[in-house]
């Protein structure tokens, strides 16, 4: 089946939904006519979104400045930011936040103020918050913002597996060519198992993260890079791949995916980071204690569990006003109970698990690709903000920063947009079923071990280089099976965490220094 939009959206997070209202509002204002495609894998809430608990950074009291929280993302960053896109995001903020209060986003307040909490490498109270449930608070208001426009179409339950450039015409397409263009994408209706063609003047890529090449991760199961996956293989250009982020604090239940997440925010609240003895540690890593940015709070953790021989580390909120946490942590604080553990007589086990990655799809100051007419926004994107490590709770807020950009320069650059008449049906003459899918099942679990051993919080040379032997015997072994396959959501994830993965490994042995998330251990030598 042929579909033909003016835009399409891959996935249904808040850089998706964003862009997709944008666009909505903008041509329904002018009364002009106009047809926005989402599509997204699972059901629409189910995004890494609606997984973020802490909050969204932005400079909200006079007692704070754009200045400072410039400063400390570059800080957090350790310098491998572009500045000047740290600039725009800042200085942006304050506006996108408002849209989203517009929309109908409810963040908690103190009376007439807004509640802003403070989180690890932050030197004020920045952070806009919903409880502990932010992103699926933004979600909620998004996807009913979505749900009043009619020009707006989504299509739950259909999975990208191609985006559709010249080389689907016949064209030899090289990764440095200037003039790739963006037809849409091909993508499996997983109801009927037919591949669908989806061609859009524009396309937008908002997949999230990629959580699931490792074994621990706070992400969705939905996060396997895919979005990155089909631009890498479009011949687009991927940067900052090594930088992936580990938060400190995931709670200890082993084999649970996705772990559970312990808010930054509850550090931010007073949480101390403690050794089984109740010792504290950070201050042996960093003067600012258990409020460190994320990458030195991680690797300190990792740290002390290989000195002590333990699995885990305790986060320590004992002390805290309880009735006030319970206000800001319901979420956190009932999960804990149901497991047994009362945080005002229990610490909380904590251990260090995947959570967000820095790079993505390389993108300018617009979200536009190097493929023309392709947008990337959100996780899966690589915009510069970051640099070497993300200030906590600026992954929000840079995503709805750059969908909106990402929307500007849209509209300019429609006129220029042109669907191809001759651009072909899926072909999978020749494909079967498989029959075995356990291969699927045990080469994921062998990607998820090799990843998680070797190219962790810290790294080796040796450890790099038997990873990268081991993916790329993996990838062969699962190209020969893509081939013979008809397509499945399990093949062509896995595909695609393959591909995610080799681009980790090979930008990670190319970083010759220790900088932000890449600590490799023969770069102190």
């Amino acid at each position: 089946m042929t579909h033909q939009y003016d835009f399409l959206v891959i996935g249904s997070g808040i850089a998706g939904l964003s862009y997709a209202t944008k666009l909505a509002r903008h041509f329904e204002s002018r009364q002009e006519a106009v047809s926005i495609a989402i599509i997204t894998k699972v059901q629409a809430d189910e995004t890494n979104t609606k997984y973020a608990q802490g909050g969204i950074a932005a400079v909200w009291s006079k007692e704070d400045s754009f200045d400072k929280h410039i400063e400390d993302t570059v800080d957090a960053g350790d310098g491998l930011n572009k500045r000047d896109i740290v600039e725009i995001v800042v200085k942006e903020a304050p506006a996108r936040i408002q849209e989203l209060i517009d929309y109908g986003t409810r963040f908690d307040r103190h009376g007439e103020d807004y509640d802003l909490a403070r989180e690890g490498g932050h030197s004020d109270h920045r952070i806009l918050h919903f409880k502990d449930i932010t992103g699926a608070e933004i979600e909620r208001a998004l996807l009913e913002e979505v749900q009043r426009h009619r020009s707006i179409q989504i299509f739950t339950h259909y999975y990208a597996v191609e985006l559709i450039t010249q080389h689907h015409l016949g064209e030899t397409v090289l990764r440095y060519r200037e003039d790739i263009k963006c037809f849409g994408a091909y993508v499996l209706n997983t109801q009927t198992g037919e591949v669908d063609k989806f061609l859009a003047k524009t396309t937008m890529l908002a997949t999230g993260g990629i959580g699931n090449i490792y074994q621990s991760t706070t992400n969705p199961t939905i996060a396997t890079g895919d979005g990155i996956a089909m631009a890498y293989r479009a011949k687009g250009i991927c940067d900052n791949m090594e930088f992936i982020q580990f938060h400190p604090t995931s709670l200890y239940q082993p084999g649970k995916k996705p772990s559970f997440l312990i808010s930054e925010a509850v550090r931010g609240f007073g949480g101390i980071l403690k050794n089984a003895d109740g010792s504290t540690f950070m201050e042996q890593y960093d003067p600012r204690l258990s409020l460190a940015p994320r990458d030195i709070t991680a690797r300190a953790i990792d740290s002390e569990m290989k000195r002590n021989g333990t699995d885990h580390v305790y986060l320590d909120v004992r002390d805290a006003d309880y009735e006030k946490f319970l206000e800001h942590f319901p979420n956190i604080t009932q999960h804990c109970l149901d497991l047994g553990i009362d945080i005002r007589t229990d610490m909380i086990p904590v251990v260090p698990a995947q959570h967000y990655l820095c790079g993505g799809v390389r993108v300018n100051e617009w979200g536009q690709t190097n493929i023309h007419f392709l947008y990337a926004a959100g996780e899966c994107s690589c915009t510069g903000l970051h640099g070497a490590n993300r200030l906590a709770s600026n992954s929000l807020l840079e995503a709805v920063v750059f969908s909106h950009r990402a929307f500007l320069h849209t509209i300019e650059q429609l006129s220029q947009a042109v669907i191809p008449d001759d651009v072909p049906d899926w072909d999978d003459s020749g494909t079967t079923h498989p029959e075995e899918q356990v291969l699927v099942t045990e080469m994921t679990r062998e990607l998820n071990s090799i990843m998680s051993n070797y190219v962790g919080i810290v790294r080796t040379n040796r450890r790099l280089r038997r990873a990268y032997e081991r993916v790329e015997l993996l990838y062969r072994e699962h190209e020969q099976l893509y081939r013979e396959s008809k397509v499945s959501v399990p093949i062509c994830e896995l595909r695609n965490m393959i591909n995610v993965s080799y681009l980790v490994i090979k930008m990670a042995m190319s970083r010759r220094e220790n900088i932000g998330l890449h600590y490799n251990l023969d770069n102190l030598k």
